[in-house]
């Protein structure tokens, strides 16, 4: 009995939001839910240092084969800043290096805001895990070695002011991937002269997924075992964003063998399709194939295309063989 149970629960597929608590790695938040869950293939959707908690999206079997958009997606983070004081890692764990008796107003604050909206230039703090031949850059920060670092382009697409209470402010950061929100603040406090460090980061939304909508592990395991499954968000909540086109029993089974497809052949497109845009791509079960009438079933998600000159391509195949 207990293997049965094993073997059919190992057949997950879906997407968890955790709640990562502090402390843990992202690693360790993923293998946890992965227990508790009993699934056999996991990912996480972009790592959080064991100093921030949040939003933690996790993919389930045939999830995992899409979380790499959301490794792209722009992520939401309310980050708490300590003004007047620079730490060697940016954040609370480094020792303090410079300090400032001067005190900042709520409307010095605000002026400095515009240069760091759009499209910004960061360099890279030492304390991160970037590698430089081979060798990660934190490993050289705790041998003393400060090594050259190539500035980086990144986008701000949006920075409001949570609560101004000099030295600390709470700020809430819409940023693009690869963002260093320790390097964003300790940037604005040099920007102020006064120089700045993280005291605590917290991811609230990765692209359209919100932490409102997530669980603790804490949550997550007061829920009978039974019942966790029914946690899970379907695969395409993950692709909310990405237009969705319905295929017809002979395409899909095409679709599924990796075949393109003329998009000339697909019919009743509610919407244009871009060219080289993300789609959705589902199984939409008319009801009668293969000489057998069968009662309407949902649309079933076979994968992701891309539209180049009228020809779908299949960029991500879910199944090689349609759902009976």
């Amino acid at each position: 009995m207990t293997e049965k149970i094993k073997k059919i629960r190992t057949a997950i597929n879906g997407v968890l939001l955790l709640n990562k608590p502090l402390g843990i790695s992202s690693t360790q938040a993923l293998g946890r839910a992965k227990w508790l869950i009993g699934a056999l293939k996991a990912g996480h959707t972009g790592t959080l240092d064991p100093l921030a908690d949040g939003l933690l999206p996790l993919c389930f079997g045939h999830a995992t084969k899409l979380a790499h958009d959301l490794l792209d997606a722009d992520k939401t983070y309310e980050a708490r800043v300590v003004l007047g004081q620079t730490t060697t890692t940016g954040d609370v764990e480094g020792e303090v290096i410079a300090s400032s008796d001067a005190v900042i107003t709520r409307a010095q604050w605000d002026v400095i805001i515009p240069q760091f909206l759009g499209d910004i230039l960061q360099t890279p703090p030492m304390y991160s895990a970037l590698k430089k031949d081979g060798k990660p850059l934190y490993e050289y920060a705790r041998a003393g070695i400060e090594v050259e670092r190539e500035a980086r382009a990144v986008r701000i697409l949006n920075l409001e002011t949570v609560s101004f209470d000099y030295p600390h402010v709470v700020m809430s950061v819409t940023c693009s991937k690869g963002t260093y929100i320790r390097t964003l603040a300790q940037d604005m406090g040099d920007a102020l002269g006064v120089g700045a460090h993280l005291s605590g980061l917290r991811r609230t939304a990765v692209a359209h997924l919100q932490l409102a909508d997530a669980l603790t592990l804490e949550q997550l395991e007061a829920i009978p075992e039974s019942d966790r499954i029914a946690t899970l968000l379907p695969l395409d909540a993950l692709l909310q964003d990405a237009p969705a086109v319905y295929l017809p029993h002979a395409l899909a089974a095409r679709f599924v063998q990796g075949q393109r497809l003329a998009l000339k052949d697909v019919h009743d497109l509610n919407q244009d399709v871009v060219e080289g845009v993300t789609l959705r791509i589902y199984w939409q079960d008319s009801g009668q194939h293969a000489g057998q009438i069968t009662s309407q079933q949902p649309p079933v998600l076979l994968g992701l295309a891309t539209q180049t000159r009228g020809v779908l391509s299949p960029q991500t195949v879910l199944m090689t063989v349609l759902p009976e």
